[in-house]
Parts: structure tokens; C-alpha cells; sequence
């Protein structure tokens, strides 16, 4: 009866957890739905003053001016810089694709969204656009039917979909656990914390503390000679955001939470 009790308390915080971790995902994903009501992706501002002004609105819309990770707003050629590096600031063009990568805190839970945007009608940037919105249906269905799958199962995975349709995938692993700020640390950055070719551990299993592990699955579909990046996030859970950063490279990000993926924001 006592485990019973226990086991019954587990489930309330899981059930909790998901809920909080899904509620801060869908303000971000309202943050960034303002962003363009608003009319601030246009030619003409530079990258830095984009990202004050998303950072700006988040506080305007949620009383929020924290991030678990730096924010990024890339176009154009700096879309193929990887997280880590610090391309120089860049004036948004006509004709240009761009990504924003934000982690919003909202009342202590992370939020960890991407989305592309694209300016003009370059069909190959929108044909890549489009295969990552697909790639990421086919990757949260792979996800789902497979109950034991492992990080590195998933990442081959995406690999091999990015290959099939002509493309590069552009990162040495496709994703990493998130949860409750600070972070539940992508713990000393161990391979097992990420969607990684050297993760054997099944993604599903629970954590130290028998609880389910959430994840951000990352996609990113390269292809240099558009000299751009498309990126897509989406959460995990699986729920709620997708994005695409261009030129040339695109990344899918969303969440797998537990036994099963919810469908994505658009």
C-alpha cells in the first residue's frame, strides 16, 4: 500500500511536470506568433536589435527576462554558423532566410523554441523548409513506434532522412534533455544527455529518480551551396514548436516526453 502511495505521488508530479513544461512551450510559441503580428521580421533591422526586441516582448507579454541559453536570431549566411560560435551582427535582407533559437524561462520551467522565417520565394529554400516540416512527422511517427529506441537509433534516423532527400544533416547530435531551470543540467554535457551516435541508453527510460526524461529533438538539414541554414524546433513531449533557420540548414527541434509524441504547432 505504501508504494502504492508513492508510485500515485510520482505519476501527480510526471502528470504536473509535462503540463508546466507544455504551458511554457506554448508562451514561447505565442511570443514568437507577436513577434511577426507585429511586423519586426523585415529587411532593414539587424539581427542584435531583433532579438532585443523579442527579448523585450517576452517581458511586455510574460513579466520574463529569462533564458536558459543565449538567444539567436541568424540570417542569411550566419544561419550556417553553428550554436557555439558568434557571427557577426547582420542586417536582415530582402530574400533572406532567418531563424530565431530562444529558451524562455516562464515561472521557473524551460521552454526551448526555434522557427525559420523566410523572406522572398527562392523555391529550393522553401522546398527545404518543406522537407524538414515533413522529416519532423516522419521522425516524431519513427519516435512513437518504437518503444525502445535509443539516441543513437534516432539520430541515425535523421541522418539517413536528410540523405534520402538530398541533403546534409549538420550537427553531431540532434538534441538534448530539457527540463526545470536551471537546467537539470545537461548533466557535465555527457553524451547520454543528448540525441548523440554514441547513446545507446533507451531515450524512454526513466532518469536517477524514476522519472520520465523530457528531450528536444533537433534536425538539421544542410545544404551549403544556398549558403544558409533552415532550422526547426519543436518540443518534445512531443508537442508544440517547430522552426526552420535558413540558409541551408534546417533543424527540427521538438520534445519527446515519456511513451509517446503530441503532434506539433503547425
Amino acid at each position: 500500500q505504501r508504494q502504492m502511495c508513492i508510485r500515485d505521488r510520482m505519476q501527480i508530479g510526471q502528470k504536473t511536470r509535462r503540463e508546466q513544461l507544455m504551458i511554457a512551450e506554448q508562451k514561447a510559441v505565442e511570443l514568437f506568433d507577436e513577434t511577426i503580428n507585429r511586423g519586426y521580421v523585415e529587411p532593414g533591422i539587424s539581427e542584435k536589435d531583433l532579438s532585443v526586441k523579442i527579448h523585450d516582448l517576452a517581458f511586455e507579454m510574460f513579466e520574463t527576462k529569462q533564458h536558459w541559453h543565449k538567444r539567436i536570431v541568424r540570417a542569411g549566411k550566419n544561419t550556417l554558423q553553428p550554436y557555439s560560435r558568434k557571427p557577426p551582427n547582420r542586417i536582415i535582407e530582402d530574400d533572406d532566410i532567418l531563424f530565431f533559437d530562444f529558451g524562455p524561462v516562464f515561472e521557473q520551467w524551460e521552454a526551448d523554441l526555434g522557427r525559420t522565417y523566410v523572406i522572398g520565394n527562392d523555391p529550393q529554400k522553401l522546398r527545404l523548409k518543406k522537407d524538414v516540416e515533413e522529416c519532423w512527422q516522419l521522425g516524431k511517427a519513427y519516435y512513437d513506434s518504437h518503444p525502445e529506441i535509443t539516441g543513437a537509433e534516432l539520430y541515425q534516423y535523421v541522418c539517413k532522412l536528410a540523405e534520402d532527400r538530398s541533403w546534409q544533416f549538420g550537427n553531431e547530435h540532434s538534441g538534448h534533455l530539457i527540463g526545470k531551470f536551471p537546467h537539470e543540467k545537461i548533466h557535465n554535457e555527457k553524451k547520454l544527455n543528448y540525441i548523440h551516435p554514441d547513446n545507446h541508453l533507451p531515450m524512454k527510460a526513466n532518469d536517477e529518480k524514476d522519472q520520465l526524461r523530457d528531450w528536444i529533438l533537433e534536425i538539421h538539414f544542410i545544404d551549403y551551396s544556398l549558403g544558409s541554414v533552415i532550422k526547426l524546433q519543436s518540443s518534445f513531449y512531443l508537442v508544440l514548436f517547430y522552426v526552420v533557420f535558413f540558409p541551408g540548414l534546417i533543424s527540427f527541434l521538438f520534445w519527446i516526453k515519456g511513451v509517446k509524441l503530441i503532434g506539433a504547432n503547425r
